[in-house]
């Protein structure tokens, strides 16, 4: 069992910066994957980018790549987002999320949910 809390989420002028945090609790949580994802009003949710379970590889999405960096912790149970050159469109409710079956985009293959922290970036 893993539970996942983000913070440091908030409101940013365009081309600012915010970093999120996603802490997890569980003696398993350096066995999963972490993934990120976002949610914008009326818009299904999306993956934007994720880390291995150790930490060696990450992945993102085109609309993220270059501005958005994910690490982690494993000694510490965390996973950052770090977000800089935020866009209006960066706009989201974002989600971290721990999977066992390696790396994917799929939100489905996600077994573990943050209850996600809203990031608001103005024009």
């Amino acid at each position: 069992q893993v539970q996942l809390v983000e913070s440091g989420g908030g409101l940013v002028q365009a081309g600012g910066s915010l970093r999120l945090s996603c802490a997890a609790s569980g003696r398993t949580f350096s066995s999963y994957a972490m993934g990120w994802f976002r949610q914008a009003p009326g818009k299904e949710r999306e993956f934007i980018g994720g880390i291995n379970w150790r930490g060696g590889y990450t992945y993102y999405t085109d609309s993220v790549k270059g501005r958005f960096t994910i690490s982690r912790d494993n000694a510490e149970n965390m996973v950052y987002l770090q977000m800089n050159s935020l866009k209006p469109e960066d706009t989201a409710v974002y989600y971290c999320a721990a999977t066992q079956r390696g790396l994917t985009g799929q939100t489905s293959n996600y077994d573990y949910w943050g209850q996600g922290t809203q990031v608001t970036v103005s024009s």
